[in-house]
């Protein structure tokens, strides 16, 4: 027995033995082999946000550029870790960092109470102040109109409307502008910075208000806005912060570490000055951070009472969706019922077909396939781009809603003229002969007798596009309608209830969609004989 038991604990010395002789010939890099990756830091950023922040080289568009491009490869650096871009749209980017796709928001976002008592803040990397640009003043006509202060726009313009001023939406410029001059202008909001400098430099907007970095870069560096500058003094200063999750204490900590060394090295100003952002009021770094308090801040709103007071806003916002859909959706209607004439008129359905159709009747006809096709193959997105930034350049200039109104009644008339040709032609011939043989013209035959049967039949089709029309308003959003989901945007990001604001704007939806589609089927069961 005693042998035996020898024997089995040689056995074991023997396989703990060649286990760490097995573990040191593994445990050292094969000469020649790739050094191990170091741990990637994933940074959060919005490209369109666009200079200085983030861009694309010119030379390059592959390769993006900018200041917190830079920033973020420097902390990455000092941690010994590898930046890692991810796009994101600055709107959802902190919800993108509650998912954990990033594990850091770093684009121009501005250091607020209600954000940080959902994030951790990093120390400030940089002091921003708010810029006001409008159009360049006349200098030989003092009456000119142009903004030419901040007083101005406490003022009616030339016109006596309130002056439009274009803002970033959910930013500080935003809050700005609203809490001071919000009575006396019509704040615009848009979710990109450039497309405002578009607009105040095409004359639809008065002036905006932006972050200081944003109007050098584009203003006064690349000058890529001749009729447009920078009037009076810069206001309300804020800080630029990242933002890390909550229970992410030492990364927000290394951040912290990796900023004041960098400042000490004299890296971080001369990488502001690389881009033109470097100022006076970057000295003031050090003493904000001699005060800087690090950890969560207290919510200064009971969530449930920032909720409830977001209803009203919602609902209003919700009125102007219904008056996008029941305004743009019966002019679809309208349009894409004479396209769909025009393109079936030769067909045996509509008394034609006898013989092939005329050089002129295909001439008719090509105009209005062409627009079918072109609109249905093109995004809506794309048309609100053309109708609201494209039309004022040959001179017409059209506000958001009514914007909003032309491109969804376009391209909605594409897919009814569809809808409505395949209908039409779905009735039998025998109705429009027997029509004839009585004597009524052609004309009157379509109009008595084939066009409210071919309605009966396309009842279920274009409800469900009324219910789409309805959601698609949504993307009216980009030229700065105020309709119900970009309330919902906006309302998201001052309370942080991201999902409590989405189910409140799905709820609205709801409310909206539902009863349109019991009414279809109410009206299509009448039509078709079921209801008297």
């Amino acid at each position: 027995m005693d042998t035996i038991r020898l024997r089995c604990g040689a056995t074991r010395l023997a396989l703990i033995a060649v286990a760490i002789l097995f573990v040191a010939a593994n445990s050292h890099v094969a000469p020649g082999a790739d050094p191990p990756k170091p741990p990637r830091l994933r940074w959060g950023g919005d490209r369109e946000g666009g200079g200085p922040y983030i861009f694309s080289r010119d030379d390059d568009p592959t390769e993006i550029i900018g200041f917190e491009v830079e920033l973020a490869d420097a902390i990455a650096k000092h941690m010994r870790r590898q930046a890692t871009f991810v796009q994101c749209t600055w709107e959802e980017m902190l919800m993108v960092l509650s998912r954990g796709n990033i594990d850091v928001a770093l684009n121009g976002y501005e250091f607020t109470n209600q954000r940080a008592s959902r994030y951790l803040a990093s120390l400030p990397y940089y002091i921003y102040e708010l810029g006001l640009c409008a159009k360049v003043r006349d200098k030989n006509d003092p009456l000119d109109g142009a903004v030419k202060s901040w007083d101005d726009l406490k003022k009616p313009g030339p016109d006596g409307k309130p002056r439009r001023v274009g803002v970033l939406d959910a930013s500080a410029a935003d809050k700005y502008v609203t809490d001071r001059y919000g009575t006396t202008c019509h704040v615009v909001r848009f979710s990109g910075s450039v497309e405002i400098l578009f607009q105040v430099n095409g004359g639809q907007l008065d002036a905006t208000v932006q972050d200081m970095p944003i109007l050098h870069f584009y203003v006064e560096h690349l000058k890529r806005f001749e009729n447009i500058e920078v009037v009076d003094e810069p206001a309300a200063q804020g800080y630029y912060v990242a933002y890390v999750r909550a229970n992410d204490e030492k990364l927000v900590t290394s951040i912290n570490e990796a900023l004041q060394a960098l400042h000490k090295s004299g890296q971080l100003r001369a990488l502001y000055e690389r881009y033109g952002i470097w100022n006076n009021t970057q000295e003031k770094l050090t003493d904000v951070w001699s005060t800087w308090d690090t950890g969560l801040r207290k919510q200064q709103q009971d969530p449930v009472q920032a909720l409830l007071a977001q209803i009203p806003l919602l609902i209003q916002a919700a009125g102007v969706t219904i008056a996008l859909a029941l305004i743009s959706m019966p002019l679809a209607i309208l349009i894409g019922v004479c396209a769909a004439l025009v393109r079936t008129w030769d067909s045996p359905a509509l008394g034609g077909g006898a013989s092939p159709p005329s050089l002129l009747a295909r001439l008719v006809r090509l105009p209005f396939t062409i627009y079918v096709e072109l609109v249905r193959g093109t995004p809506l997105a794309f048309q609100l781009f053309v109708v609201y930034y494209i039309l004022p350049k040959a001179g017409i200039r059209i506000d958001e809603f009514w914007s909003g109104v032309l491109a969804l009644a376009v391209n909605y008339s594409a897919y009814e003229a569809e809808i409505f040709r395949l209908g039409l032609q779905a009735i039998p011939r025998g109705q429009i002969e027997a029509a004839l043989s009585l004597g009524m013209s052609r004309f009157l035959a379509v109009r008595r007798i084939i066009l409210p049967q071919a309605v009966r039949l396309v009842i279920p089709a274009t409800a469900n596009d009324f219910i789409a029309l309805f959601k698609d308003t949504a993307v009216c959003s980009v030229i700065a309608v105020e309709e119900l989901s970009k309330q919902y945007s906006m309302g998201a990001k001052d309370t942080g209830l991201f999902l409590e604001m989405a189910a409140l704007a799905s709820v609205l939806y709801l409310l909206m969609s539902y009863p349109l589609s019991l009414l279809a089927g109410l009206l299509e069961r009448k039509l078709r004989g079921g209801v008297h």
